[in-house]
């Protein structure tokens, strides 16, 4: 029966340890978003240089995936009551 017990103890020490609050998974998916917006941005310049609409296209959506990435994070750092405290 201590067995049982013993496992999930560890189990639920490793979880608190891998857990990030929100305002740090926030901050990250701005980040990212930022990243891959600025990656649609030159992707699509390259698309326009070269006439290639598709790129452009493709570029263009990337941007909007980064935006919304963005907004995710602002939310998910509104959202944290404790910034900077690990989920519990």
């Amino acid at each position: 029966m201590a067995d049982n017990r013993d496992t999930a103890d560890k189990r639920d020490s490793t979880d608190k340890r891998d857990a990030k609050d929100l305002a740090t998974e926030g901050a990250e998916d701005r980040i990212k978003g930022v990243a891959k917006v600025v990656e649609g941005r030159v992707r699509s310049a390259v698309g326009g240089a070269t006439g290639d609409t598709g790129e452009q296209v493709k570029g263009k959506a990337q941007e909007i995936k980064g935006k919304v990435k963005q907004a995710v994070g602002k939310a998910k750092q509104r959202l944290d009551p404790n910034p900077g405290v690990e989920g519990e």
